[in-house]
């Protein structure tokens, strides 16, 4: 659901593979340019995103001391995946591959951090296994499933994908775009437009329809998650489509978290107001230091 300013990494960002024991994950990953590395941060795109949508992140973050490594999930962006068969994009199977990408990038604690949809996939990694991870931060990502304005508009794009190509569904998507700007909070088909196309055909329309699928039926889970959780942060926007604020708020009421709101950012802080989504980051994780998996 971000539209990254750009798909080039910033400098002191390279891309990456991180191989891990269920497979390889395209990658981007920031290195302190100096001084000890005080943590690292794997964060997880939203539904039809990628790597690219913290691209703004890397630099504040790193300067900071902090490793960050974004990355696509499977079937998504530059990450291989089946494009015809759901099974792989399950939410379990999912939350094992951040699992395993948190075993990779050990052996402290990570910082774990998932945007809309990623952050779905994130609580499910951490309900499924705590231990590897110093934190949690769910950034525009809710209790349960979107709001029904989304579901529909969710069901719509997987109708389609189950028609047509993902060449002939980008098309539509432009001219839905034309008669309908709103449609862009959730289809993501605003910035350099050829660089979203390119993002847009290498994602498995399978991992797209299972996704979507989730993000319309998720349950609510914040009372498991409340009862393993180790600290967590709900950050957001001031305005979001997806799930609306006062329920976000309703949310770290109830896992008894830190809570951020970005003025000037809606669903998609990291590329919004990326200084401030940053800055709110760095302070959380600094009063949330890593440490390494099995400390107490």
């Amino acid at each position: 659901m971000s539209r990254p300013p750009t798909f080039t990494p910033p400098p002191g960002t390279r891309a990456h593979v991180l191989r891990t024991d269920r497979g390889d994950f395209a990658a981007l990953v920031g290195e302190p340019a100096s001084g000890p590395v005080r943590g690292t941060a794997l964060l997880l795109p939203g539904f039809t995103g990628s790597k690219e949508d913290f691209v703004a992140l890397h630099g504040p973050l790193t300067a900071a001391g902090y490793r960050t490594v974004s990355v696509d999930g499977r079937g998504q962006y530059r990450t291989a995946g089946p494009k015809d068969d759901e099974r792989p994009y399950a939410q379990r199977e999912l939350a094992r591959d951040v699992l395993a990408q948190a075993a990779a990038l050990g052996p402290d604690r990570i910082q774990l951090l998932g945007h809309s949809l990623g952050g779905l996939v994130a609580r499910a990694a951490v309900l499924a296994d705590p231990a590897p991870f110093a934190s949690l931060t769910l950034m525009a990502s809710g209790p349960a499933a979107v709001a029904p304005a989304q579901q529909q508009r969710i069901e719509m794009l997987r109708n389609a994908l189950a028609a047509f190509d993902m060449a002939q569904v980008w098309e539509a998507m432009q001219a839905l775009e034309t008669a309908d700007a709103a449609v862009d909070d959730v289809l993501d088909v605003r910035g350099d437009e050829e660089e979203l196309r390119q993002r847009w055909l290498s994602n498995s329309p399978a991992q797209l329809i299972a996704t979507g699928r989730q993000l319309c039926e998720e349950p609510d889970r914040v009372d498991e998650l409340a009862a393993v959780a180790p600290p967590v942060h709900v950050l957001s926007g001031e305005r979001d489509e997806a799930w609306p604020v006062p329920l976000l708020d309703d949310m770290a009421r109830r896992l008894k978290a830190e809570r951020t709101v970005i003025a000037g950012a809606e669903h998609s802080p990291n590329t919004d107001r990326p200084d401030k989504t940053a800055a709110a980051l760095i302070a959380f994780w600094d009063r949330h230091p890593a440490q390494p998996n099995g400390a107490p």
